[in-house]
């Protein structure tokens, strides 16, 4: 996906964003705002947004000297999804369609999101579902919505690659992929960042969360939000081209992915405007969409 104009007060905003997580004073975060300025210029509108993110992360661990200021938030994000674990799996227990249910549910996790610009309330998101006022039905027919597509395509597929997205919403992702496993006899391989970049899920998250009871854990070696292909490492580049179907969560790795010529689904909250323009979808739609 390109980058659009909307996407520049954007950039400005996670840079200030990130800055202050990072405990930066009003000095260092206009230093930072100072130096982004001198490389929005130069950014190609036809290069997808992780590229600038990418560069806009590293500009703030530089400067502020904090690499990885998202730690504490991502900490905090798989003790609270690791607390609702065992109500998630009862809610996918109790469904019609266990897979459904686990893929809206790992959709739901999408909203714990620090980069996003219209973040969605993960704790009202799950207290309305346990109070029944979340709906999981059959959407199939949605033009953003592809559930029969998904399943055909799992049904032809023995080996699955995961691209995670953020830590906490690993747990939700936990949820799909023990369907995946147990339920559909599927091989699973979680793809999770190489270093910090925001609150993206690194090997240590998806440990402790879990995922390691049904899936192998590798990483991209990546530090883009957004598994840009060409800062990937050769092992997850031969992965990539040798997968059978590949599963891609979160807005980043749509916006890094969605022009690429392989089989790929797309699972996400549409947290932002752009992003919903060109899914074709309203803000704050669940998105499941193949190519």
């Amino acid at each position: 996906m390109k980058t659009y104009l909307d996407c520049i007060p954007c950039f400005y905003r996670q840079a200030l964003d990130a800055a202050r997580i990072a405990g930066a004073d009003e000095i260092i975060q206009k230093k930072i705002i100072d130096e982004l300025s001198q490389l929005i210029p130069n950014f190609s509108l036809e290069t997808a947004p992780p590229e600038m993110g990418r560069a806009i992360y590293s500009l703030v661990g530089k400067i502020s000297g904090v690499k990885d200021p998202f730690k504490e938030i991502k900490g905090n994000s798989n003790k609270f999804a690791l607390k609702l674990y065992p109500e998630l799996k009862k809610e996918i227990s109790n469904s019609e369609d266990r897979l459904l249910a686990a893929v809206k549910l790992s959709i739901i996790g999408n909203i714990i999101d620090y980069g996003a610009k219209n973040s969605l309330n993960v704790a009202e998101e799950i207290d309305s579902l346990f109070q029944g006022n979340f709906t999981i039905n059959n959407e199939s027919s949605s033009t953003t919505f592809k559930y029969n597509q998904f399943k055909e395509s799992l049904n032809k597929v023995n080996n699955i690659i995961y691209l995670a997205d953020n830590a906490g919403e690993v747990v939700f992702d936990r949820l799909l992929i023990e369907e995946l496993v147990e339920d559909l006899g599927k091989e699973v391989i979680y793809v999770v960042k190489g270093k910090p970049i925001i609150n993206d899920a690194l090997i240590e998250d998806a440990l402790f969360c879990g995922i390691n009871k049904v899936a192998k854990i590798t990483s991209s070696g990546s530090d883009a939000p957004g598994t840009l292909l060409k800062y990937c490492s050769p092992e997850f580049i031969r992965l990539y081209q040798n997968a059978e179907l590949i599963i891609s969560k979160g807005q980043g790795n749509y916006e890094a992915l969605s022009e690429e010529d392989k089989s790929i689904f797309f699972l996400f909250r549409a947290k932002c405007p752009v992003i919903a323009e060109d899914v074709g979808c309203d803000v704050g739609d669940m998105v499941l969409v193949g190519r």
